[in-house]
């Protein structure tokens, strides 16, 4: 069995990994220390979990133990797809330089750009960074590249979820040729491959798992769910949550709660606190200070729930997480390896557990694709026809019925109405559809007949067009216009007569 005594590290860096309390190395360790000692490029397949920092953490701390960095010229470089990954790797480099003098600057967002400048300054062994801040720092003048001796690319295939990919291209392009590349992937796809063949030169293949495994040590299982109302899923599902969290009693001692958007972080996070249940979320729009304390009280138990977009499903190790909740399919199959890896590490029991509406079944069977094992469901699988509490200011939407108040009505009757009504109807309309025959076929005679109905009316048609029954004056008669005389002109008459 390989021990680390036997990968040719420096004894200095052998004796900061004892007190570390590690002895053996992973398999991505052991593979991937030896020919990174002797200056190959190494490219590293290997799941998250499997130890991959500690990959070229170990080799490059070893390499350059002598020497000395020059102001802005920093000797090394490492690529982090995140701010949290940058800053864990950070932490690993504290850990195993201890016994050297190597120093380090971490340039990341949501830090001052004058503190790291500051650094800079200085001079770094070590510049642990994320894409975009690093090309802030060169295009203001305050960083060069040339001197790179060893460039490591971690987790390259979210680089390449995030967009990074130009931009790692433009990095490539910025340092020397003649640099070392350890380049670390959990998948392969073409977008990589081709980075890969065009910027690592003969270089050492280690390849440990695919991302396509999932561990022994984690019990999985879906939830199929179906809401009572689309206006109520949400609060539903959130209400299924909750239940499944208080179904696992003593043995969900912390979680990680991952939701496909931002927005879902924060509703999930404010709901889990309204019902009594600690939690607080992390996701990419908070400030890096809110984001790192957060982080802070989750891996020392201060706090119990993290509520997550992918941004924590990458390469961060924290300890002790005994359960992951997928509130949310993923879009992309790989993830859900991911995310579900943030338990069950170091050969510990974890459970990983998750919801899955209609609408996620697609994805759902891409994950079991990938994983090549159906997923259990959970005994919660139903669909939820009663409301729930979170459901309940939405209440006020039942009252939408009352815009159609007469149709309503209709429905209420009995069927002897309806029945009714529509007999009663047919009678009415069918005199409306004769009316022109009848009235091309009555007689003159009738005609005639019907006219002392309205004498006047026609009488006033006779002697001028527009007038009106009601214009008549009963009282002062105007000589020469009959009983049909307009009332303003018997008005004025009448009035110049009393004058």
């Amino acid at each position: 069995m390989t021990k680390f005594s036997d990968l040719n590290l420096d004894r200095k860096v052998l004796s900061a990994v004892e007190d570390a309390g590690y002895t053996e190395p992973t398999p991505i360790q052991a593979g991937a220390i030896p020919p990174a000692l002797e200056g190959r490029d190494v490219l590293g397949i290997a799941q998250t979990g499997t130890g991959k920092t500690a990959s070229f953490t170990l080799p490059m701390i070893s390499m350059l133990k002598r020497g000395r960095a020059r102001a802005r010229m920093p000797r090394s470089l490492v690529l982090a797809p995140t701010r949290e990954l940058a800053a864990q790797v950070a932490e690993n480099f504290d850990v195993y330089a201890k016994n050297t003098k190597l120093t380090k600057a971490l340039l990341i967002g949501g830090v001052s750009f004058k503190e790291q400048d500051q650094l800079i300054d200085r001079g770094v062994d070590v510049l642990i960074a994320t894409p975009g801040r690093l090309l802030d720092h060169f295009e203001r003048g305050k960083l060069l590249l040339t001197g790179v001796q060893i460039m490591v690319v971690d987790e390259a295939d979210r680089m390449l979820d995030m967009g990074f990919i130009p931009d790692i291209e433009r990095i490539f392009g910025l340092t020397p040729f003649t640099r070392q590349t350890l380049f670390f992937s959990a998948t392969m796809a073409p977008e990589i491959e081709r980075i890969t063949n065009t910027f690592l030169s003969n270089p050492a293949k280690v390849e440990v798992a695919r991302a396509a495994t999932t561990s022994d040590t984690i019990t999985q299982s879906v939830v199929m769910f179906k809401g009572s109302r689309k206006d109520r899923e949400s609060s539903e599902k959130r209400q299924l949550l909750r239940t499944m969290i208080e179904n696992e009693g003593d043995k969900c001692r912390n979680g990680i709660i991952f939701c496909n958007r931002k927005v879902d972080v924060d509703i999930v996070a404010k709901s889990m606190k309204k019902y009594g249940l600690d939690a607080s979320p992390i996701h990419g729009d908070l400030d890096q200070s809110k984001r790192m304390e957060t982080l802070a009280a989750f891996r020392d138990g201060t706090l119990r729930f993290l509520v997550a977009s992918d941004v924590a499903a990458r390469g961060l190790d924290i300890p002790n997480v005994s359960h992951v909740f997928n509130y949310d399919v993923p879009s992309h199959a790989e993830d859900y390896v991911h995310r579900i890896g943030r338990t069950g590490r170091a050969g510990k029991l974890g459970t990983a557990m998750m919801i899955c509406v209609p609408r996620d079944e697609k994805n759902l069977g891409d994950i079991e694709r990938l994983v090549k094992m159906e997923i259990p469901r959970g005994e919660g699988s139903r669909d939820t026809t009663a409301p729930t509490q979170d459901a309940a200011p939405e209440a006020p939407k039942e009252d939408k019925p009352k815009r159609t108040r007469t149709r309503s009505r209709k429905k209420d009757a009995p069927k002897e109405e309806i029945v009714a009504d529509a007999v009663d109807a047919a009678p009415v309309e069918e005199p409306k559809e004769d009316a022109p025959k009848q009235k091309q076929a009555e007689p003159v005679e009738k005609q005639a007949a019907e006219a002392p109905e309205k004498p006047k009316q026609e009488r006033g048609n006779r002697v001028g067009r527009g007038k009106r029954d009601n214009n008549r004056d009963h009282g002062n008669k105007v000589m020469g216009m009959g009983d049909d005389a307009p009332t303003f002109i018997a008005k004025s008459f009448a009035e110049r007569r009393e004058s």
